[in-house]
């Protein structure tokens, strides 16, 4: 990474006064010990040790903050979510705890097919309305980028209300959102005896018209026993790709039905969940670079005890990113910094794997490395700035606020203060 890039107009934006994690590089977190990063039209323009800066910082941009010796950061990308919704399922949280299993909850009409009904019973202004406190919430977690899918409309209008709910919540600009079309989420009530009309509405009808009308960024899909077939997932990978469209997989969560391999084989983005991953399938995704996607706020909520193969992944080098899965059901999820804790304390990753999953190796979940996700000349000015003495102590506290600013494309939101 060059140290330094100066162009005569000033910067807009230069803080000092910081360390940087700029998670690229070969030293751990790609750590900058007094540091500075600049930012010129919502693009990163300098990032580098201080003392190599070209000039005096009041010579060099229009505003200089401090960062009170704390650390910058990449906003935080959370990489996969289901957090536009209608109603709740807390009552499905006391059936577990009284000894009901999700897959049970599933198959008596709660799980998924409830959120739908609520879901198709909202506007889509109500959707909005209710998706907004998570967000913030996210955003007050230093989240600068968010993928939100579909999937609890289960036919074409209420799945493209969702995606615009998810649209509308990013009009204030200050946030990056990404909508994933998750048609093959469950089975819809009307479609309950046809199995393969409904496979073939999502493949035929929705896929086309959600890649016409540019409202998704990608495809996913849930291939487990409660969810679709192996076949079923590739029928309408075959449709998305045909169209245009990456996909993605909910892969592996409850069952081995060989899903990250057929992701894989697909050029799938990223496989998520992946606690009963076997080796083909690790092989398979380390050779298609897709991007091992952990979620271990469903992992404790559903109260599993099958750990993802991280030892495996790590050793075959598939990139291994954290995401909060915000969703009403398996994962009620609304911080980003208590999944970077469980990924250390339930996953056993390490402070430096899991601030990389939810910067870097998020980016690459979601096909934007190229513009977030590390702190590098020419990529979004996208920041985070703490209140911490170490990168670790993010993965380390839990509950505490560390955010000290939240920047995006070089505008400051969210301000702290120390």
């Amino acid at each position: 990474m060059p140290l330094a890039v100066y162009r005569n107009d000033m910067w807009d934006t230069l803080w000092i006064e910081a360390n940087l994690a700029t998670m690229a590089g070969p030293a751990p977190y790609g750590a900058i010990r007094d540091g500075a990063v600049a930012a010129k039209d919502g693009r990163i323009a300098w990032a580098g040790p201080r003392k190599a800066l070209p000039n005096a910082p009041e010579a060099l941009a229009r505003e200089v903050r401090s960062a009170g010796g704390g650390w910058i950061t990449p906003g935080l990308v959370d990489c996969h979510t289901h957090l536009v919704f209608g109603g709740d399922r807390a009552r499905e949280f006391e059936l577990r705890l009284e000894g009901a299993s999700y897959e049970e909850i599933a198959r008596a009409g709660g799980g998924i097919v409830s959120t739908v009904a609520a879901t198709r019973a909202a506007i889509v202004e109500d959707l909005v309305r209710s998706a907004a406190p998570r967000l913030a919430a996210l955003k007050a977690g230093g989240v600068t980028t968010v993928e939100i899918k579909s999937g609890y409309g289960l036919d074409l209008e209420n799945e493209l209300k969702q995606l615009d709910a998810a649209r509308r919540l990013g009009e204030d600009g200050d946030i990056r959102i990404r909508r994933t079309f998750l048609g093959l989420h469950a089975l819809p009530p009307e479609y309950a005896n046809d199995r393969d009309g409904y496979v073939s509405l999502v493949a035929d009808t929705m896929i086309p018209e959600v890649a016409r009308s540019g409202v998704a960024d990608a495809v996913d899909a849930f291939c487990e026993g409660i969810g679709f077939t192996a076949a079923e997932t590739e029928r309408v990978f075959m449709a998305a790709r045909a169209h245009g469209l990456p996909v993605k997989l909910h892969a592996e969560q409850l069952s081995d039905l060989d899903g990250a391999a057929l992701a894989a084989r697909h050029g799938a983005l990223s496989a998520d969940h992946l606690e009963w991953l076997n080796d083909a399938g690790i092989a398979a995704m380390a050779k298609a670079g897709t991007v091992a996607v952990l979620l271990p706020g469903a992992f404790y909520a559903l109260r599993e005890t099958k750990l993802p193969p991280i030892d495996k992944l790590r050793a075959a080098g598939v990139p291994m990113a954290i995401a909060t899965d915000c969703n009403p059901g398996s994962s009620p999820v609304a911080s980003p910094l208590l999944m970077l804790n469980m990924a250390c304390t339930l996953f056993r990753m390490t402070p430096e794997e899991a601030l990389a999953g939810m910067t870097r190796e998020g980016a690459r979940a979601l096909g934007l490395q190229d513009e977030i996700g590390t702190l590098e000349i020419g990529k979004a000015a996208d920041l985070a700035v703490w209140n911490i003495g170490e990168p670790a102590e993010l993965s380390y506290w839990i509950g505490a606020n560390l955010l000290r600013e939240r920047v995006f494309a070089g505008r400051v939101d969210g301000y702290q203060g120390e």
